[in-house]
């Protein structure tokens, strides 16, 4: 008996580091499920994305979003207040990624309804490990809402 194909995965970066969204793309690039990555720069991008406005009009909705906290013009905390507020778009699971290990930045992503919280580890091959560790439990084993 031949398995379905996997449906391609949508996945949004939210991320201002230039090379971390490059070892993102790349780690991505050779992941055993199909899947589409999209970056937005900043929390301001993330949300006009997500809500499909101006020049993100035709944008998929994503299954899974990762975003890292310190960005500018508005954050990754606000951003995920203003995700898991909005009724449309709080189903989407949002996994915090980045490099701070600060117990209130933890705390307040879990409060604010955050799928998980990873930080990024230090070094290309650390970094790789992780991304395919994610891989393999998030685009492997878990089950994503319907789009909408």
């Amino acid at each position: 008996m031949t398995q379905a194909p996997a449906r391609q995965i949508e996945i949004l970066l939210v991320e201002d580091n230039e090379p971390d969204i490059l070892l993102t793309l790349e780690a991505f690039e050779d992941a055993r499920v199909p899947n589409r990555l999209h970056v937005a720069r900043d929390g301001v991008e993330a949300l006009r994305f997500l809500r499909r406005e101006a020049e993100h009009a035709a944008a998929p909705r994503p299954d899974l979003i990762l975003m890292d906290i310190n960005m500018p013009r508005k954050n990754g905390l606000e951003v995920l207040e203003e995700i898991k507020a909005d009724a449309d778009l709080s189903s989407i699971p949002v996994l915090m990624l980045t490099t701070s290990q600060a117990e209130d930045d933890v705390r307040l992503s879990y409060q604010r309804h955050a799928s998980g919280y990873v930080v990024k580890p230090v070094g290309f091959e650390n970094f790789l490990s992780a991304i395919r560790a994610f891989e393999d439990f998030w685009l492997t084993f878990v089950r994503f809402p319907p789009r909408l």
